[in-house]
C-alpha cells in the first residue's frame, strides 16, 4: 500500500503529556522538600548514586519490535536510591543523570524533555507510594517487597506516559503497539530489582562489598555486549536471508513493499527509502517506509545533497557520529532534523539506477556503524538485481504487446482489449473499430528509404494519439495500418467521429526535407453489428478501409457487400491474367463533347470485363487486383493499344477523334513507360497530340516528386496530360502552374451536385475560372442534366462528358451512336461530327 502518509500529529502534541508530568514532579518535589528541608545534606551518597544512574544508562540494550525500546539497568540503582536517599535527592540524582543522557544522544528538544519528565514522574510516583508506608529501612523482611512494588509503580507510570505520548503525537494504533511491546519491561524490571536487592543486602552487610560488585557489574556488561553482538550478527544473517528471498519472490511492482519494511526493521532505522532514477518509460520512483506507518510514503527524509554525492561518486555515503570522511554533510543532516543516514547506490553494471537509504538509527544514543553499512550494501546488491530483473521482465512483456517503432499497442494488445470491451458493453453503446490506412507509405519506403517511411509512421502515431479521445485505445496492427478502438453512442456517431479524426489527421508533414501531404483512408466496423469477436471486427474494418481509398471523403462503414467483393477479388486474381492473355477484356468508349457547339472531339477509353462465372466485374475491383498482382502494366498496354488502333481507324475514315486513357500513379513510377508510349505511337501511326493521359489528382499528390520526371517526358513526347478527379485531393489550385498538364477534369461529384448545392457550384466556378487563367482546358465529367449543361456553358467550361450525351459504349454500339446521334459538319479545320440533339 502506497500513500502520502504523515508521521502522525505534530510532535508538539507531546507537551500535552510532558507538561502534566513535569507539573506533577515539581509539586511532589516541593512537598518532599517541605517534609525534609535538609535533604541536600545527603549529597555524598546522592553523588554516588548519581554516578550509578549514569553508569546504568551506559549498559543500555535495545528491544526491537515494530518500534524500538531501550532497556536500562536503572532499576538496580533505583533500589539503592530508594533505600539510602531522601526523596528530593532521588529525584535530583535520577533527573540529572537522565538529563545528561538526553543531551549525550542529542535528542530533539521535545523528545528530550518528555524523557526527562517521564523518568522523574515515574520515580516521583514510586516515592509517593513509599511515603505512605513506614520507612523502608525499618521494614525488616518486607523491605524487599516494598522496594519491588515501588519500582513496578515507577515502571508502570513510565509505560503509561509513553503510551499516552504515542497516542497524542502519533496515533492510537502506535500507542497500542507501544503498550503491547512495553509489557515485557515489567519482567526485565523485576529481574533488575532482584539484582538490586542482592546488591543492597551485600552493601548492608559491609560497604566493602561495593568493590566486588563493581567488578561483577563490569564483567556482566562486557559479557552482555559480547552476547548481544553475537546474537545481532546471527539475527542479521537470518534476516538478510529472509529479505533476499522475499525480494526474489516478490519482484515487480511489489518490490518496494517486500523490501522497505524489512530493511527498516533489520537496520533498526526510522526510515528506509528506495529511489529509482527514471529510465526510458520507467518513471522516477521514491518510496519510504517509516516506523508506525502502514503505508509507504512518497517522500524521503534524506537530504538531496547526500544522495547526489552517493550517485556522483558511485559509492556508499554514510553520515553520522561514527563515520569519518563525511563530516561536511553532518550540518546538512542536522538541518533536516536527522541524526545519521546511509545511502547505498543501486548499480547495474557501471550505471547507477537508484539508491537504497536508511535514516535515523532507532534507540536513543544508538547510531549506525560500519557493520550496518556492510549489511545495507549486501541488501542493495540483491535489490539492484531484483530491479533489473523486474525491468527486464516488464520490458519483455511490454515488447510483446507494443509496436517498437511507435510504442503503440500492437495487434495482440488491440485484440485482447477488444475481447474485454465486447464482454462489458452497455446496451446503449457500440464498440467501434476505426482502422486508418496511411496513403503512400509504401511509396515513401521505395523512393526515400525505410528510415523516411518510419518517420512517416511515427508522425501518424503522434497525430493519432493527439486527436483520440482519452478513453480510446490507439494501436498499430500492420505496416501502414493503425487502429483506434473506443465506445460510442451509435454507428452514426462513430462514422462522424471517424470523419472528424481523418480531417484532423490530414495535413503536410516534413520527411527528410520534403513536405508530404499526409492522408488516410478510414474503415469502420462496430460490435455487435459487424462481428462478435476481435478478429472479425478488425478484418471487416480493414475491408472497409480498402474501400474508403477510392472515396473522396475517405471514410467507409463496413457492409456485407464489401466482404463479398473482397472474396471475389481474391478469386479473380488468377483469372485476370488469363483474360489479358486471351483478350477477354473489352474497351468501352465514352464520348467527349464541346459544350459551346456540341462537337464530338474525342472519347475516353474504359476497360470492362465480363467474367464467365462472376459476371461483370467492377473496374475498381480488377484494377486493384492488377495493381496488387503486378499486372497493371499489361492492363494499361491493352487499353492503350485498343485506343490507338481505333484512333487510327477513325482518322483513316476522316473522323479524327482523340482518345483519353486513365493512368495509375504506379504506372508513372515506371521509367520505361514513356519509351513504351513512343513506340506504340509509332507503331499505330497516331499523332501524340491525339492522346490524353488522365492521372487522378489524389494519387498524383501523394507521389508528385516521383512522378514529375515521367510527366515531363510524356509532355515532351507531345501527348496531352490531364488532372483527373480534380477537387477530391488536398492540392491548391496554384499547383496547376507547377505541373506539366494541359487539362483539368472536374470530378463528377462536384458536377452532379452543382445544380442543387451552392458549395459545389462555387468550387466548379473557381476551378473553371482559374484553369482558364492558366490556359488549361476544362473538362466536366458527370454531366447528366440540361440544367447542369447550361450552368457549365455559362461558366465557360469547354468540354463535357456524361450520361446526358452517352454512357460508355463498346466499339460496335459506339459506331451506331455515331450514326444515330451525330451528323457531319464542315469547319475551317475540316469535317467534324456534331450532336444532332441531346437526349
Amino acid at each position: 500500500m502506497v500513500g502520502r502518509a504523515t508521521r502522525g500529529r505534530s510532535a508538539e502534541y507531546a507537551w500535552l503529556i510532558t507538561g502534566p508530568l513535569a507539573v506533577f514532579t515539581v509539586i511532589a518535589f516541593i512537598a518532599f522538600w517541605v517534609n525534609e528541608p535538609r535533604w541536600y545534606e545527603a549529597w555524598l551518597p546522592g553523588l554516588a548514586l548519581f554516578g550509578a544512574f549514569v553508569i546504568s544508562y551506559l549498559g543500555v540494550f535495545t528491544l526491537q519490535r515494530r518500534t524500538a525500546f531501550n532497556i536500562y539497568l536503572t532499576e538496580v540503582a533505583l533500589v539503592l536510591a530508594f533505600f539510602y536517599l531522601p526523596p528530593p535527592m532521588v529525584i535530583v540524582a535520577l533527573g540529572a543523570a537522565s538529563l545528561i543522557k538526553q543531551f549525550r544522544i542529542a535528542a530533539v528538544p521535545t523528545k528530550r524533555w518528555f524523557n526527562l519528565a517521564k523518568s522523574t514522574a515515574g520515580v516521583t510516583a514510586a516515592l509517593i507510594f513509599l511515603a505512605f508506608l513506614p520507612d523502608v529501612r525499618d521494614s525488616g523482611a518486607v523491605a524487599g517487597a516494598v522496594l519491588f512494588a515501588a519500582v513496578m509503580i515507577s515502571t508502570l507510570v513510565e509505560l503509561l506516559a509513553l503510551t499516552g505520548v504515542m497516542a497524542v503525537a502519533m496515533n492510537l494504533r502506535t500507542a497500542q503497539d507501544a503498550l503491547r511491546t512495553g509489557l515485557p519491561m515489567f519482567a526485565i524490571a523485576a529481574v533488575n530489582v532482584a539484582v538490586g536487592l542482592v546488591v543492597l543486602a551485600a552493601l548492608d552487610a559491609t560497604m566493602w562489598a561495593v568493590v566486588p560488585l563493581l567488578v561483577l557489574f563490569v564483567v556482566l556488561v562486557l559479557v552482555r555486549r559480547s552476547f548481544t553482538e553475537l546474537f545481532r550478527q546471527h539475527r542479521t544473517l537470518a534476516d538478510v536471508y529472509e529479505l533476499t528471498r522475499a525480494v526474489r519472490n516478490e519482484g515487480g511492482n511489489g518490490l518496494a513493499d517486500a523490501l522497505l519494511g524489512r530493511v527498516q526493521v533489520l537496520m533498526r532505522a526510522e526510515y528506509a527509502t528506495i529511489w529509482l532514477a527514471p529510465a526510458g518509460r520507467h518513471p522516477e520512483v521514491l518510496l519510504t517506509a517509516q516506523v508506525a506507518n502502514e503505508a509507504l510514503l512518497d517522500l524521503s527524509p534524506v537530504p538531496i545533497a547526500v544522495r547526489e554525492r552517493a550517485i556522483a561518486e558511485a559509492r556508499t555515503i554514510a553520515v553520522g557520529a561514527r563515520f569519518a570522511g563525511t563530516e561536511d554533510l553532518r550540518p546538512t543532516l542536522r538541518e533536516a532534523k536527522t541524526k545519521d543516514a546511509i545511502v547505498v547506490p543501486l548499480r547495474s553494471g557501471q550505471t547507477t539506477i537508484g539508491t537504497l537509504e536508511v535514516v535515523n538509527r532507532l534507540a536513543d544514543g544508538s547510531t549506525f556503524r560500519d557493520a550496518d553499512v556492510q549489511v545495507l550494501e549486501t541488501i542493495a546488491a540483491h535489490a539492484a538485481v531484483a530491479v533489473e530483473n523486474s525491468r527486464l521482465v516488464d520490458r519483455l512483456r511490454y515488447d510483446a504487446y507494443h509496436d517498437r517503432l511507435t510504442t503503440l499497442p500492437n495487434r495482440r494488445r488491440i485484440t485482447d482489449a477488444l475481447a474485454e470491451s465486447v464482454k462489458v458493453r452497455a446496451e446503449d453503446e457500440v464498440v467501434a473499430v476505426l482502422l486508418f490506412d496511411v496513403d503512400g507509405q509504401r511509396d515513401v519506403n521505395e523512393s526515400m528509404g525505410h528510415a523516411a517511411g518510419n518517420q512517416l509512421l511515427a508522425e501518424v502515431a503522434r497525430r493519432l494519439r493527439g486527436i483520440a479521445d482519452p478513453g480510446a485505445l490507439v494501436g498499430r496492427i500492420g505496416g501502414d495500418e493503425f487502429v483506434v478502438t473506443l465506445r460510442a453512442a451509435s454507428i452514426d456517431a462513430t462514422v462522424e467521429l471517424a470523419t472528424a479524426m481523418r480531417e484532423q489527421m490530414r495535413g503536410p508533414m516534413t520527411v527528410e526535407k520534403l513536405t508530404l501531404d499526409l492522408d488516410t483512408a478510414v474503415g469502420v466496423s462496430v460490435y455487435p453489428d459487424h462481428g462478435s469477436d476481435p478478429e472479425t471486427l478488425l478484418q471487416r474494418a480493414e475491408l472497409a478501409a480498402n474501400a474508403a481509398k477510392v472515396l473522396p471523403y475517405g471514410v467507409q462503414l463496413f457492409h456485407p457487400a464489401l466482404e463479398s467483393r473482397a472474396v471475389r477479388r481474391l478469386g479473380i486474381a488468377a483469372d485476370l491474367r488469363q483474360a489479358l492473355d486471351d483478350g477477354d477484356l473489352e474497351v468501352y468508349f465514352q464520348p467527349k463533347v464541346t459544350l459551346a457547339d456540341r462537337h464530338l472531339v474525342g472519347v475516353e477509353c474504359l476497360a470492362r470485363w465480363q467474367h464467365p462465372a462472376h459476371g461483370e466485374v467492377a473496374p475498381e475491383d480488377f484494377v486493384a487486383v492488377a495493381e496488387h498482382t503486378g499486372q497493371l502494366s499489361r492492363l494499361t498496354e491493352v487499353v492503350l493499344s485498343e485506343g490507338l488502333r481505333r484512333c487510327r481507324e477513325w482518322a483513316d475514315a476522316d473522323r479524327p477523334l482523340s482518345i483519353a486513357i486513365n493512368l495509375s500513379v504506379r504506372t508513372l513510377l515506371d521509367s520505361r513507360f514513356p519509351d513504351q508510349v513512343a513506340e506504340m505511337l509509332t507503331r499505330y501511326g497516331v499523332a501524340a497530340a491525339q492522346v490524353t493521359f488522365e492521372i487522378s489528382e489524389p494519387g498524383m499528390l501523394n507521389d508528385i516528386e516521383r512522378v514529375l520526371p515521367t510527366l515531363y517526358r510524356l509532355r515532351d513526347l507531345g501527348v496531352r496530360l490531364s488532372v483527373d478527379d480534380f477537387g477530391t485531393g488536398a492540392s491548391s489550385l496554384s499547383y496547376l502552374r507547377q505541373w506539366p498538364v494541359h487539362e483539368v477534369k472536374i470530378d463528377d461529384s462536384f458536377v452532379q451536385g452543382m445544380a442543387t448545392d451552392s458549395g459545389d457550384l462555387a468550387i466548379v466556378r473557381a476551378v473553371i475560372s482559374l484553369s482558364r487563367e492558366f490556359g488549361l482546358t476544362v473538362v466536366a465529367e458527370g454531366v447528366e442534366s440540361e440544367l447542369t449543361l447550361e450552368l457549365l456553358e455559362e461558366m465557360g467550361c469547354e468540354i463535357g462528358q456524361g450520361y446526358l450525351f452517352s454512357r460508355p459504349l463498346p466499339y460496335e454500339r459506339l459506331e451506331a451512336w455515331f450514326n444515330a446521334q451525330t451528323e457531319p459538319e464542315s469547319t475551317p479545320a475540316g469535317e467534324v461530327r456534331r450532336l444532332r440533339a441531346v437526349i
